[in-house]
């Protein structure tokens, strides 16, 4: 499985870019918003330390609109992929998208059906948001082994990004599922390293080592004389 950050953070993109563990990011126009820079800056910028897929979304929600706001951002670097919303007119963007060679990710995903709709456009990546889903008591998991299986069905090449997820365990259980990617806040990526037995063991560890450093010179003492 593959890792994404979602976040359009640059100090939060630095930090899970140097454990080596990071795949990708995705970003979206509210979180963006929150950075308070030009859009196609920060993606500049961060291309320059990412060389994994970057999704930059548009906001024009006309099938022309979309298409035409594609095209600077595709001409940031090779590995932005662009965003598209799952409606019929960014479904018609990302099919006009991927003829042109373009990779798209078609976000806003809630539904096997979406799914099959996105799969056959030719998206890259189809984001299905499992958080949002069991906000409203509906099972996002469940989603995701539907959309695994039939695009397993049809030898569908649409990648699988489990998103709008809120805790470790929605990344365990959509990799045993077989998703893709998860795409994560960087506050769950780093809850992904967390566990207390992990802490206390290492506190033990140190702890008996300091406890055997004061025989270990008296060991090397004896040794030199």
């Amino acid at each position: 499985m593959q890792f994404f950050l979602d976040t359009a953070n640059f100090n939060e993109i630095k930090d899970a870019a140097e454990t080596g563990l990071l795949d990708g990011i995705t970003t979206n126009p509210s979180l963006v918003a929150k950075e308070k820079r030009s859009f196609q800056d920060l993606l500049r910028e961060i291309a320059g330390l990412v060389k994994g897929p970057i999704s930059a979304e548009v906001v024009s929600t006309d099938f022309a609109g979309m298409v035409k706001e594609a095209q600077p951002l595709a001409a940031i670097a090779p590995n932005i992929v662009i965003k598209v919303p799952l409606t019929p007119d960014g479904l018609r963007a990302c099919q006009a998208l991927s003829r042109e060679g373009k990779k798209v990710n078609v976000t806003l995903c809630f539904s096997a059906s979406q799914a099959l709709l996105a799969a056959k456009a030719g998206a890259t990546y189809i984001s299905p948001f499992l958080g949002r889903l069991d906000d409203v008591s509906e099972n996002g998991m469940e989603l995701i082994r539907q959309i695994l299986q039939i695009y397993r069905n049809y030898g569908f090449k649409t990648k699988v990004l489990a998103a709008s997820i809120r805790h470790p365990i929605h990344i365990v259980d959509a990799a045993l599922a077989g998703a893709d990617v998860a795409t994560m806040p960087y506050s769950v990526f780093q809850m992904l390293f967390k566990h207390p037995l992990t802490d206390r063991g290492l506190e033990k560890f140190l702890a008996d080592w300091k406890k055997s450093s004061g025989l270990t010179k008296v060991d090397r003492n004896s040794a030199s004389q």
